[in-house]
């Protein structure tokens, strides 16, 4: 099969469209973040860096750190750029740009999600290290890629959704962390748990301003969901379409987010800076 111009969209130096990067830009171990100024804070951590470049709100930096070559990209806020990051990404590993054709061998990314979130728990305090075990997609991404999904993801997302009754025009899906991921990102200074991704800030995540939302008690009962070792413990905006995407692919996937706010407790971090500094190098280590 050839990829026709219209459908690999490439710029006129032959990179993939959006996140104007070449496959030698890139590391196999990729770090996710939301926030483009987040990249160079990342990668003020490496020991030396080969590539940086920016197009639109995709950055990148690629560099070395304690003899690992890590990758560091932007993906901007919500699934839609996750979808746009994670295409483009498996492009520049799995495709040959100038064939435009699937190459023989396929390559499998390491992509480790750093974010920001809304913690759902009341006792778990602000700055927390939140490492997901499932997301569970209240966005409408993976609903468009023919992806077969696991029985026990699937049996998960239907208690979430019996519990919680969300409107029926909301369609969910849930997806596992990565396993080898997962595995090494553990440890007794995170906090487990799912993931809600949500499409939006403010209705989609339970806040009221001046338009009413059609579920009122849906923060509440995302809080008091229980199913035997599964709890829901923080809400954020892209980790649902990167492990459904990313696994139907064949990468690996995982999320940690810090904690900077408590919906049940009302609290909000006064300042996470320096937080995130050790959630950064912690990541780092890990991986």
């Amino acid at each position: 099969m050839q990829y026709p111009p219209s459908e690999l969209v490439l710029n006129d130096k032959g990179q993939v469209y959006h996140l104007g990067l070449s496959p030698e830009n890139i590391s196999t171990k990729i770090i996710l973040v939301g926030d483009q100024d987040r990249v160079k804070l990342i990668s003020s951590f490496f020991d030396s860096v080969e590539h940086s470049s920016q197009h639109r709100e995709f950055a990148c930096s690629t560099g070395v750190y304690k003899g690992k070559r890590i990758s560091v990209v932007s993906t901007g806020i919500g699934t839609d750029n996750i979808d746009i990051t994670i295409n483009e990404l498996d492009a520049l590993v799995n495709i040959d740009l100038e064939k435009r054709e699937n190459k023989d061998a396929l390559t499998s990314l390491d992509l480790i999600r750093i974010g920001t979130c809304g913690i759902l728990q009341p006792e778990v305090p602000i700055h927390s290290y939140i490492l997901t075990t499932h997301a569970f997609g209240l966005d409408n991404v993976a609903h468009f890629y023919n992806i077969k999904h696991d029985i026990n993801d699937i049996e998960l997302n239907k208690k979430i959704n019996d519990y919680i009754q969300l409107p029926k025009e909301i369609i969910t899906y849930t997806t596992k962390a990565s396993d080898k991921l997962f595995s090494k990102l553990s440890s007794e200074k995170t906090v487990e748990g799912i993931t809600i991704t949500s499409s939006g800030f403010y209705g989609p995540q339970g806040r009221k301003l001046r338009l009413n939302t059609k579920n009122d008690a849906l923060g509440e009962r995302l809080t008091t969901f229980s199913d035997g070792e599964h709890r829901i413990t923080n809400f954020e905006m892209e980790s649902s379409a990167l492990f459904s995407l990313g696994k139907a692919m064949g990468h690996n996937c995982a999320t940690i987010c810090l904690g900077i706010a408590n919906r049940p407790t009302k609290d909000f971090s006064k300042d996470y800076n320096p937080s995130m500094l050790g959630l950064i190098e912690y990541v780092l280590d890990k991986i």
